[in-house]
């Protein structure tokens, strides 16, 4: 299983993700122009045909996971490690690349996520449970959830800069929508406010710096964001030239555009049906 291609880098902790002015010197990494769409994988040639009993049996495995799978019971994971080197390279060509990849950095490394062409089937590679390479099933990998779900108390004690106008009405907006048990997802749309770079870099302090990015190509371009903050989220969109058309504080466990749903799992259960009867 190669490395995942995450393309996603942290921001400079002097500029915030909230500020919508793109200037020189910020290290953003180029973004893909066209929504990725399921392609069926190809299926696995046949010459020089081998023994696949090992893929099928794995393969069975995911499908009855992916069929079993049910909101709110967790990520069921299945280890990796006991397949030889060319039956794991054929799972890794089968489950392909999807819309969703993340990076979670840690004490003991970095986890690499990346969601596979099945949206809910999740390839995770770095420390972990399992070693170094595991899939999970559901809408979101447990590690995720469970880090959006650890922060930092929330400082309110600086003053505001000359320049900042919105951002201390909107922290304590956040502070209490923070506060409630989780629920409904809680959305500020910064677009529709005056919130200048000043505004940004104030607030992007305040809130600080978790330990998850992700960047999803299912409805345009999406980088999200984890702040120090349990469950806040900074959710930017983003069209095929790179500029910022949507800029939002998301308060919720995980940001839904990054989630697969329950009719993703279904539709994923019916496709890697048709792949392992590929399998000879």
């Amino acid at each position: 299983m190669h490395a995942f291609p995450i393309p996603v880098v942290a921001a400079d902790r002097t500029l915030g993700p909230g500020s919508y002015q793109e200037e020189e010197g910020l290290d953003y990494l180029p973004m893909p122009h066209d929504m990725r769409t399921y392609q069926a994988p190809m299926p696995p040639e046949q010459e020089g045909a081998r023994d696949r009993s090992a893929v099928r049996s794995w393969l069975g495995r995911l499908l009855a996971t992916t069929r079993a799978w049910q909101p709110g019971r967790g990520s069921p994971d299945l280890d990796m490690g006991g397949l030889e080197e060319a039956d794991r390279q054929l799972i890794d060509q089968l489950l392909g690349e999807g819309e969703v990849s993340a990076r979670i950095t840690g004490v003991n490394g970095t986890l690499s996520i990346q969601e596979s062409v099945f949206a809910g089937v999740w390839r995770l590679r770095g420390p972990g449970a399992h070693g170094q390479e595991w899939v999970e099933v559901g809408d979101i990998p447990a590690a995720i959830r469970n880090a959006a779900r650890t922060g930092q108390a929330m400082s309110h004690a600086c003053p505001p800069a000359p320049g900042v106008i919105n951002a201390p009405a909107l922290l304590a907006e956040i502070a209490a929508q923070a506060a409630r048990p989780p629920g409904d997802a809680h959305v500020i749309n910064l677009s529709l406010l005056p919130f200048g770079p000043e505004d940004a870099a104030w607030l992007d302090e305040r809130l600080g710096r978790g330990d998850v990015t992700l960047l999803s190509r299912g409805y345009g371009n999406c980088r999200i964001t984890a702040t120090g903050i349990a469950r806040v989220w900074w959710v930017q969109y983003f069209n095929s030239q790179d500029a910022l058309i949507l800029n939002t504080i998301e308060i919720s466990d995980v940001p839904e555009v990054a989630r697969a749903s329950s009719e993703d799992l279904r539709d994923s259960a019916e496709r890697l049906a048709e792949v392992i009867d590929w399998i000879t």
